[in-house]
């Protein structure tokens, strides 16, 4: 369920005839690959504020279908704005740039089309992105000590994104201060400078959005039946027209 709304979504997106058909007949594309190496999961652990947190390795980029890439970080943006608990409305993010390389790097038509997913289908659903170990470049288009990229950055975020973005290091004393007050240092993973051990497991990762999927449809009255779960997310086999599973944040 959760996986056709992320889909369907994309599709109503497209305004051409022939596109909005495409997009209907692949409706039920597995996009379950693109899990695989953990790219990009939810974690087991919250932050400080007790908001979701969405882990992305960048470095462990799998596939080079930019559509694929898309539904499935949708999927799990819902995903995450189901497990918010009461009175929360954000989530957090924390990216990991360890073997982060120009080979692994998405394409800048499908990093384009990410931001504006969220910012204009999920505004104020991100409070914060903590960029781990990026290279320092990145943080100098960030901050446009380089004026000459300054439109390059505005391309392709708006101010009040830019602020989210936390730039941090290991080793670095102000990173790790910074990093403790967001996060208990107990239950963040060694990856990004905590004491825990990140262990990501497809397959019982795939059951965990499979249980989230039958929570989903019940709570919206569909009458769900999982396909066979074969190492990946499952799709249902009959699914009505999607509704939003939250509103906005305010």
């Amino acid at each position: 369920c959760t996986l056709l709304i992320a889909i369907m979504f994309l599709r109503r997106r497209r305004t051409q005839d022939h596109q909005d058909d495409d997009m209907h007949r692949g409706a039920k594309h597995e996009i379950a690959h693109e899990g695989e190496t953990g790219k990009v999961s939810r974690a087991d652990f919250h932050d400080r504020l007790e908001r979701p947190v969405l882990i992305m390795r960048p470095g462990m980029q799998n596939t080079t279908v930019g559509e694929d890439n898309i539904r499935h970080l949708v999927y799990l943006i819902e995903n995450a704005i189901l497990n918010l608990p009461e009175g929360q409305e954000q989530m957090s993010w924390l990216i990991d740039f360890t073997g982060w390389t120009v080979s692994t790097n998405v394409s800048i038509k499908t990093s384009r089309e990410v931001v504006y997913i969220l910012q204009n289908h999920y505004p104020e659903r991100l409070a914060l992105a903590f960029l781990y170990n990026p290279p320092r470049i990145f943080e100098a288009f960030w901050k446009v000590r380089i004026p000459q990229f300054a439109p390059v950055v505005k391309y392709f975020l708006d101010p009040k994104t830019l602020e989210k973005v936390k730039f941090v290091y290991p080793k670095n004393k102000a990173c790790v201060e910074l990093m403790s007050s967001y996060f208990d240092v107990e239950n963040l993973p060694s990856e990004f400078g905590g004491k825990a051990t990140l262990k990501y497991d497809h397959k019982e990762f795939s059951r965990m959005m499979l249980q989230d999927e039958v929570k989903t449809a019940s709570y919206w009255g569909f009458d769900y039946k999982p396909c066979h779960l074969n190492n990946g997310y499952s799709g249902p086999e009959n699914v009505p027209e999607p509704i939003p599973l939250a509103p906005p944040a305010s």
